[in-house]
C-alpha cells in the first residue's frame, strides 16, 4: 500500500522540484530550463500573490510527486459563470501508472467548487494521446478547438 499522500499549495523551496517534473517528459525537456530556476521564482512569487492562483504540490513520505496549477476565472458569459483552468498537471515516472494522476484531477475539480466554479476546464498539448485517453476516462470532453501564438 502506498503511503499516505498530501496536496497541498507549493511553497518557493519547492520550484526546484516542481521545475524537474515539468522537464521531464519530451515536450518538457525542450521547453523548461530547470538549471536557470530565476524565472520560474519570479513566477512562483507571482502565482503566489493571486488569490485566483493555487499551485498544488502531491507529497508522498516528503518527497514531491506532482503538481498542477488551478486558476480561477470569474466570467461575464454563461450568465457570470466562475469557471476553473486546470494546468500543468504532471506525475513523477515513479508514480505513473498509480492513480495518482486522478488523485490529482479530483482534488483540483473539488477545490475549483468549493472556490464556486461552475466549470472546470484544461489544455493538453496534441500529441499527448495518452493524456487525452485519461482526460476522457475522467469525464472531459474535447469540446474546443484551441490556439497559441508566440509573443516572445
Amino acid at each position: 500500500m502506498p503511503e499516505e499522500l498530501t496536496i497541498d499549495r507549493a511553497r518557493s523551496e519547492d520550484v526546484p522540484a516542481i521545475v524537474t517534473l515539468l522537464a521531464d517528459d519530451p515536450l518538457g525537456a525542450s521547453r523548461e530550463r530547470p538549471e536557470d530556476m530565476a524565472g520560474y521564482l519570479r513566477a512562483f512569487e507571482t502565482i503566489e500573490a493571486d488569490p485566483h492562483q493555487y499551485l498544488a504540490v502531491a507529497r508522498r513520505q516528503g518527497r514531491i510527486v506532482g503538481t498542477f496549477q488551478l486558476s480561477i476565472i470569474p466570467g461575464l458569459a454563461r450568465h457570470g459563470t466562475t469557471r476553473a483552468q486546470l494546468e500543468a498537471v504532471r506525475v513523477h515516472a515513479d508514480e505513473r501508472g498509480t492513480g495518482l494522476g486522478t488523485e490529482l484531477v479530483l482534488w483540483a475539480e473539488h477545490e475549483a467548487r468549493r472556490r464556486g466554479c461552475a466549470l472546470l476546464q484544461l489544455t493538453s498539448d496534441a500529441t499527448r494521446e495518452g493524456a487525452h485517453r485519461f482526460y476522457e476516462r475522467l469525464g472531459y470532453r474535447a469540446t474546443h478547438v484551441g490556439f497559441k501564438k508566440d509573443l516572445g
